[in-house]
């Protein structure tokens, strides 16, 4: 299957998009380890990406692009793959599609993670990390740690990271309802918009999430 995966952020999309591409047997392309590969092999691409992000410029639709491109066209990716995080904007989804119907392929579904607002505000700005080791996480609601501001697994100070404040998060908000909330309009238009909601546990999310991409194939 060829899945875009859509949510705001805070919806849990890294989480469910690796549960999704291994119970799929399909890649993981996200825009995040897109950048990260390319800046770190020193790719033509991520050369030019590495020089926008230095100087603090978005980068242009184009090159993100371009490393999709790379990405969809190698060997693993030839019977699907799930794009989390591509594509962000309409104009992208529209290059997204004019590259798979040059490749004769065509998009399976869109999987639309829903959450409401004020629920991604409590999941992201309850957030803790500890400064010892950043894979230590604790929340405030879902996993508090035993003892306030102190890491259970190594005594480090518990700190909120500044992009997960809760002004920060309704600005991120804001931009996801401006540029990316768009695509899915797009792609409701193409009959391909699956959305289920991203309340629960994971494995439930999961599961949900499953169903309805069994039921779109179907």
């Amino acid at each position: 299957m060829r899945i875009v995966l859509v949510g705001p952020p805070g919806a849990g999309k890294g989480t469910q998009a690796a549960f999704l591409a291994k119970n799929l047997s399909i890649p993981h392309i996200s825009t995040g380890d897109l950048f990260r590969a390319n800046i770190s092999q020193g790719t033509e691409l991520g050369k030019k990406a590495k020089a926008y992000m230095d100087a603090g410029d978005l980068v242009p639709d184009e090159v993100t692009i371009g490393m999709a491109k790379d990405r969809m066209e190698q060997a693993d990716a030839v019977n699907g793959f799930l794009l989390d995080g591509f594509p962000r904007n309409v104009s992208q989804a529209e290059a997204l599609d004019s590259m798979l119907q040059g490749a004769d392929m065509k998009l399976d579904a869109v999987l639309d993670l829903e959450v409401p607002e004020d629920e991604v505000v409590k999941r992201i700005a309850g957030r803790r990390i500890c400064r010892n080791d950043s894979a230590h996480v604790f929340h405030v609601s879902y996993k508090a740690p035993k003892t306030e501001g102190v890491c259970d697994a190594c005594g480090g100070e518990l700190y909120q990271r500044p992009d997960d404040t809760e002004d920060t998060v309704r600005n991120r908000l804001d931009v996801y309802h401006t540029q990316t909330e768009p695509i899915i309009d797009y792609y409701k238009a193409q009959g391909l918009v699956v959305t289920i909601s991203a309340l629960g546990e994971v494995q439930d999310v999961t599961r949900r999430a499953m169903g309805a991409l069994n039921k779109s194939e179907g």
